[in-house]
């Protein structure tokens, strides 16, 4: 260490600071405010910072936007801190539609604004463009956010409008808008299929379509973030006498599906994508059925070897890898993610 430049000593020891210290940091000196701001810096910081010790839940009610970390000994949060939102909004109608490196991209419900928002820094920016870019309509509309071979962050946004469908990509790079082809069935037009949000995973966004309806169609579509690409790969093999629902989520950089199935008992099986193929990794007996009233949305992550299920209600459930069967997993209905996100605290910054 002692032969070390003080320059790398400094760079080294600056990158595995909180991203609240570094923000901090840079009102020390000027060579710091520098040095601090490349994007050398900030691709090498959130490299360092995507660990289970950084995880953060944020959660948005009627009253309040609350930011709390995840105990993982006893499976619940830390004490909360509430969260100014930075940007004007009405009653936090505000939904999280994508989330990537402490990035969360969120809709503006009152204006259907998309936004890019680093809950840790407060720095967001606009999307929207005078000419109808940048504008969400649920139930309708489809978001990813990725980050390309350029370390470029993008967001992808699928639009259905009266039968046409729309692609169209933003570069926080050159900070615009544009349109790609997509070459898909005109059925997955139709509002009678649900599209997922994106799930970034190994250079991939992954979205799962599914048919509204009891032995509907159900599919996952790829977009390679590199070459721009789309193609269809099926859904893993499940019963199709109930409803079907998938959930995906990226685990160490692999793609993972909880996919429930059933009607008045519901099956709940994990599988992980290998190739074009999807492996089946754990089962979950029937569960008893459930008063759809008690039906809630939920997102999934892993701390310390176990998953962790939380509910829209906020209550945290856990699953240990090596036990069956699951005596407190919840069946629950599709996630969506529109008021409550698990994000790491990163500098990543939504502008150039």
């Amino acid at each position: 260490m002692a032969d070390l430049p003080t320059h790398t000593i400094v760079f080294e020891i600056l990158t595995r600071l909180p991203a609240k210290d570094v923000g901090r940091s840079k009102s020390v000196c000027k060579q710091w405010y520098a040095l601090l701001s490349t994007q050398d810096f900030v691709r090498i910081h959130c490299s360092r910072s995507v660990v289970s010790s950084n995880q953060r839940v944020l959660l948005i009610d009627d009253l309040t936007c609350s930011v709390r970390p995840i105990i993982s000994n006893n499976n619940y949060y830390g004490p909360s801190s509430i969260v100014t939102f930075p940007f004007h909004h009405q009653n936090n109608d505000v939904s999280i539609l994508s989330h990537l490196n402490g990035l969360l991209c969120v809709c503006l419900n009152h204006t259907y604004e998309l936004l890019l928002w680093n809950p840790t820094t407060t720095a967001f920016k606009r999307l929207s463009t005078p000419d109808s870019h940048g504008f969400y309509i649920n139930n309708l509309d489809a978001i990813g956010l990725y980050v390309d071979a350029d370390d470029d962050y993008k967001v992808l946004h699928i639009k259905r409008r009266s039968g046409v469908l729309g692609v169209y990509v933003y570069s926080r790079e050159v900070d615009s808008w544009r349109n790609i082809p997509f070459i898909t069935r005109q059925e997955y037009l139709s509002p009678h299929f649900n599209w997922s949000a994106g799930t970034f995973c190994g250079g991939t966004l992954y979205f799962t379509v599914c048919e509204c309806w009891i032995g509907g169609t159900n599919v996952v579509i790829c977009f390679d973030v590199n070459s721009e690409q789309f193609k269809e790969i099926s859904f893993p093999p499940v019963p199709s006498n109930g409803m079907v629902q998938g959930v995906l989520v990226n685990v160490k950089n692999v793609l993972h599906m909880f996919a429930s199935t059933g009607m008045f008992e519901m099956a709940i099986d994990l599988w992980t994508l290998q190739g074009d193929y999807w492996i089946k990794v754990l089962s979950c007996p029937p569960i008893p059925p459930i008063s759809l009233s008690l039906w809630c949305d939920i997102t999934h992550y892993v701390t310390n070897g176990n998953w962790f299920v939380m509910t829209k209600l906020g209550k945290l459930f856990t699953i240990e890898m090596d036990m069956k069967p699951f005596e407190c997993f919840y069946p629950v209905s599709w996630f969506r993610g529109f008021k409550g996100a698990v994000f790491v605290q990163t500098i990543v910054s939504p502008s150039i």
